[in-house]
């Protein structure tokens, strides 16, 4: 009997320690992300006349109402994206302004680019785009914070109605946005948000061409997404996601990651809160020039989904304030 006692002790105390193990490491791993700097809350843009770039504050952060009657807010996180942006604008543009005349704004957040995106963007929208007063607006972030840390700064900073946050390369067809707003319109005023997704080209030649490794990695990142918890999202990391106004407050400032696995995080918050999540086919090709370094950030992505999943369950992370 005494022996029984002694070893049920050992066996709680083992207990006892892992869980405390476990916990330290996750507090340890955990992401905190900083407060915005004062020139991160404000935004660069071409005066009125089109001829001298003129600085402003941004909006505000948690307010419902939707400012100079924006219907679309595009967010586009960029890192060093002179070489794509051009064709990706183009696509975007040329849809919005067939569907939206000038009731859109596209915010492009320069991740602390070092080739001069914030200036190319400027370029494009003043000489090439012609586009008017404020519906262009560059955010430079102060230091690089990943594109997470970029898509939640600007994101809580857009004017429109909805809001989407669209990769800078262009992979996804912009006019494809039709089809999330669609899915949501029922919703009204509740949070809801629908995403792009791939998962109908699994078997097309965008994904069959892909290189072994690529493939790999991209179906054990699922087979973790699975395991912690989203199986109903055939396709968390496509970066093609459309947010009401409510939606973006329940979810965004709420968020820690700010590295690639920022997607699933916010599926975690919209799931955690109830929120209706549509997924969309869309369409969607390779393009060259991807800033993933496949072995480096696979493992960081893996880490951040095991830190991010299980800091919700232990209270780590908070979803409220």
């Amino acid at each position: 009997m005494v022996e029984v006692t002694t070893l049920g002790y050992y066996a709680v105390a083992a207990i006892v320690t892992l869980v405390i193990i476990i916990y330290s490491t996750i507090i340890i791993f955990s992401h905190k992300p900083r407060a915005p700097h004062v020139s991160e809350l404000q935004y660069i843009t071409i005066d009125s006349k089109g001829e001298d770039i003129v600085k402003y504050d941004l909006p505000i952060r948690g307010d419902l109402e939707i400012k100079d009657d924006i219907e679309l807010s595009v967010v586009i996180p960029c890192y060093n994206e002179t070489k794509r942006l051009k064709i990706m604008l183009e696509d975007a543009i040329s849809h919005l302004y067939k569907t939206y005349d000038d009731k859109f704004e596209i915010i492009i957040v320069d991740d602390g680019s070092k080739d001069g995106t914030a200036e190319y963007a400027l370029d494009l929208g003043l000489n090439y785009f012609k586009l008017q007063k404020g519906q262009l607006r560059i955010v430079k972030l102060v230091k690089n914070r990943g594109k997470g840390g970029a898509v939640t700064h600007g994101i809580q900073h857009v004017r429109g109605k909805y809001a989407i946050f669209a990769d800078a390369d262009g992979a996804s067809k912009f006019s494809d946005v039709e089809q999330l707003i669609k899915s949501i319109q029922s919703a009204g005023d509740s949070p809801a948000l629908a995403i792009g997704s791939r998962a109908h080209m699994v078997d097309s030649d965008a994904v069959v061409k892909r290189s072994f490794i690529r493939n790999f990695l991209m179906y054990s990142l699922h087979t973790l997404v699975f395991i912690f918890g989203i199986r109903d999202i055939k396709d968390t990391q496509c970066g093609f996601k459309l947010f009401n106004r409510s939606a973006i407050l329940k979810i965004f400032p709420y968020m820690h990651t700010e590295g690639w696995i920022f997607d699933v995080e916010i599926l975690i918050l919209a799931i955690r809160k109830q929120i209706p999540i549509k997924e969309v086919p869309i369409s969607w090709h390779e393009v060259d020039g991807s800033k993933v370094d496949l072995a480096r950030d696979s493992i960081n992505m893996a880490i951040d989904l095991v830190v991010t999943r299980l800091a919700y369950i232990l209270g780590i992370y908070k979803d409220y304030k």
